[in-house]
């Protein structure tokens, strides 16, 4: 490994020698210094370079080849330089600087830049390399990491049990909409669609609590700014529970664990970078019956103009604006879908069948999260099958799993991207997400 330090690790040493390398950024090349810009992972650094006069050189024989190296370095390039640290409150860039004494380039970068700060964002997407080397984008990722580990962390800490479903199946996870079909040897195979089959076989094979973090695929042509064909979604399942009370109950916690982690370590920066404040949310979060929400919006002047019994993205805007008004929060969680616009395997409500136990979370106006209660009665699952529709044989091995003895449980599927999004005030899926995948890109 190269013996070298951190750029933020720099202001609480002592002045002496120190090794830095990173990705030039600037360079000022005047006649009797040079000042260079340097860049690394963790921050930007000034590194200064008196030159050598002409005539020492001359009576000498010699050539400036540091100043000559630096005067051909373009933007990007990545050097390691050994020099003196000099910590000087003069210095705007955080108060310290190094004195070049030796300048290895290790890469030269071609001097035209293909994108700059003004770039569209395909244009940027072309280029996502040179994109995530602004501190602004790279910070989107160590906000992602935060927040994952937290809640891992959260899991972990109370015993669920981390799993890895196949991404490659057999039959339909969710309806046989959006699916990506497959060469599969001398047959077919389908990219899964959520883990939804697996997280409840861990119910039957009583694992009890369970999570996974993982990709999922959704052949999916819309080129609206929150969707995505393949994203990294956050699922959970659990078992015993009462109703999808639970669920949200347990998916409050996380999010507050999750959300308090990212404050801790990445508020002040986020609010430097995105001018964001992060808000941890209280609990409760607020809930809302589905047909509720939809009489509000409509009093706010605002009709749902869809044939089917479900709420749009603009309603989800103006209930998650009267939400903010009414309560100050930026999550509701709507309960209470319709049987006819949710999966045969949401339970339904006693009381009500054409209403299901599920639940969307909506955070800033946007949907982040379907949750439910399964129904795990086999019969009851049977006839819900095929009142959708569907064929019980191709869901043989599905169905397998309520036969033999299954609790009752419940769960949710969280996209991750969105919720960076959302917290971090993004307009765009693209612009959270490491590699973006869409009907129209594949690359890089």
């Amino acid at each position: 490994m190269i013996n070298r330090t951190l750029i933020k690790d720099l202001a609480p040493l002592p002045d002496g020698t120190v090794t830095v390398s990173g990705w030039v950024d600037t360079v000022r090349d005047q006649k009797k210094v040079q000042f260079v810009v340097l860049r690394d992972e963790s921050g930007a650094l000034q590194l200064v370079r008196p030159r050598t006069a002409a005539d020492v050189l001359a009576a000498n024989g010699e050539t400036d080849e540091i100043a000559d190296a630096i005067s051909g370095l373009s933007q990007g390039s990545f050097v390691t330089v050994t020099g003196e640290l000099k910590h000087d409150e003069r210095v705007k860039l955080g108060g310290i600087e190094v004195k070049v004494e030796t300048l290895l380039v290790d890469s030269l970068a071609d001097p035209e830049t293909p994108i700059a700060a003004d770039s569209g964002i395909d244009k940027r997407m072309d280029w996502r390399f040179l994109d995530l080397r602004v501190p602004r984008n790279a910070l989107i990722f160590r906000v992602q990491t935060t927040l994952e580990h937290a809640m891992r962390s959260y899991w972990v800490e109370r015993d669920y049990v981390e799993v890895h479903t196949p991404k490659l199946m057999a039959t339909p996870s969710e309806s046989n909409a959006e699916l990506f079909k497959v060469e599969y040897f001398e047959g077919a195979a389908y990219l899964a669609q959520s883990p939804q089959h697996f997280k409840q076989m861990a119910q039957a094979a009583g694992f009890g609590k369970i999570f996974e973090i993982a990709d999922v695929f959704r052949a999916d042509p819309s080129f609206t700014s929150r969707h995505a064909t393949e994203f990294t979604s956050v699922d959970a399942e659990i078992s015993y529970i009462d109703s999808h009370e639970d669920v949200m109950a347990m998916h409050e916690e996380v999010l507050v664990a999750a959300f308090t982690a990212v404050k801790e370590k990445h508020g002040a920066e986020i609010k430097e970078l995105f001018d964001v404040d992060v808000v941890v949310p209280t609990t409760p979060f607020p809930r809302i019956p589905l047909a509720e929400a939809k009489r509000i919006v409509a009093e706010r002047g605002y009709v749902v103009p869809r044939a089917d019994a479900d709420m749009d993205p603009e309603g989800e805007r103006q209930i998650a604006e009267y939400v903010r008004e009414t309560y100050g929060h930026e999550f509701v969680f709507l309960t209470d879908y319709d049987a006819s616009i949710r999966p045969f395997y949401h339970m339904r409500h006693e009381d009500d069948p054409s209403l299901t136990k599920s639940y969307d979370l909506i955070f800033n106006g946007t949907e982040i999260t379907t949750g439910a209660q399964r129904e795990h009665r086999i019969d009851v699952l049977e006839a819900q099958v095929r009142e959708k529709g569907l064929e019980l044989e191709g869901l043989a091995s599905y169905l397998d799993f309520f036969r033999h003895g299954v609790p009752s449980h419940g769960g949710f599927g969280m996209g991750l991207a969105r919720v960076l999004m959302l917290m971090l005030h993004q307009p765009n899926l693209r612009e959270v997400t490491f590699l973006f995948r869409g009907p129209t890109r594949l690359t890089p």
